[in-house]
């Protein structure tokens, strides 16, 4: 069933200071959700964003909150549920990149550590926290996860990011599976899965061929319509799907020769992310 519109809803963001979050959140103040919480580690940038929704006209509520931490996470949903009750749309978006360099030159394994607990073992924790509800419900509801392009094809100089998000989208697309096969029609999964965005976290990544780094305006846009219809996966451009497709047909050499030589294999060789 197609969700109309977030209005009288209650929405909830992870990584909602900045970027595509920030966007997320003010598509749902525009149409009028009945709460929209604020999830993010920087507190100072998650109160100006909350003070700009404010004067919007949104009812907003904001928890500083270090979703790689499983206890953090548990004690800020308690808290969700006593100040705002239960969530009715919820948007995983907080994700992190690190470094450029191929997998052995990692110096600091906290990087490997981090990279999987944002952006893999957190929409578990976060989804877990308050998917029974949606399911015990009998209203619309949403999940909406933002994976990546490189949780479809292998990618040097980010392997473990990459392994996140394939992480990220397998664990997404299952549960949407498992919603389905138990009857929970009312609470549909959307997984997405973007290329490069401009949000300055993958700033110094290339684009390659007929693939230009996205423009996050359009990302949350389709992403938030896809959402509301209950759309399953969504693959952000067509390129990577053709990508993904030719992944599965052709031999790995074959593959490994075209994904190079289209400039996907040195996407990240000039890869310095947000300053």
């Amino acid at each position: 069933m197609k969700l109309d519109t977030v209005a009288g809803k209650k929405v909830l963001i992870t990584g909602a200071a900045m970027g595509l979050g920030k966007l997320f959140a003010a598509r749902a103040v525009r149409e009028g959700a009945a709460a929209v919480v604020l999830w993010d580690i920087n507190d100072a940038a998650l109160r100006e964003t909350a003070a700009e929704l404010i004067a919007a006209g949104g009812t907003v509520r904001t928890y500083a909150v270090d979703i790689s931490d499983g206890d953090a996470v548990a004690s800020a949903a308690a808290s969700v549920r006593v100040d705002v009750g239960d969530i009715d749309v919820l948007v995983n978006n907080a994700g992190i990149v690190r470094g450029n360099t191929y997998f052995w030159e990692t110096e600091d394994r906290d990087d490997i550590d981090k990279t999987m607990a944002i952006n893999s073992l957190a929409p578990m924790y976060v989804t877990l926290e308050f998917l029974p509800a949606m399911v015990a419900g009998t209203t619309e509801a949403r999940v909406l996860t933002i994976s990546s392009s490189a949780g479809l094809v292998h990618n040097p100089r980010m392997s473990v990011y990459a392994a996140s998000k394939w992480a990220a989208l397998g664990w997404s697309d299952s549960v949407r599976i498992e919603l389905e096969q138990a009857g929970h029609g009312h609470v549909k999964v959307t997984t997405v899965c973007p290329t490069y965005i401009n949000t300055g976290m993958f700033e110094g990544a290339k684009g390659f061929w007929l693939t230009p780094i996205l423009d996050q305006h359009k990302v949350v846009d389709q992403s938030w319509t896809e959402m509301k219809k209950g759309t399953p996966v969504v693959i952000l451009p067509w390129t990577s799907r053709l990508n993904k497709a030719l992944s599965g047909v052709l031999p790995i050499k074959l593959r490994d020769l075209f994904l190079n030589t289209v400039g996907v294999y040195h996407s990240m060789d000039d890869f310095s992310g947000r300053k």
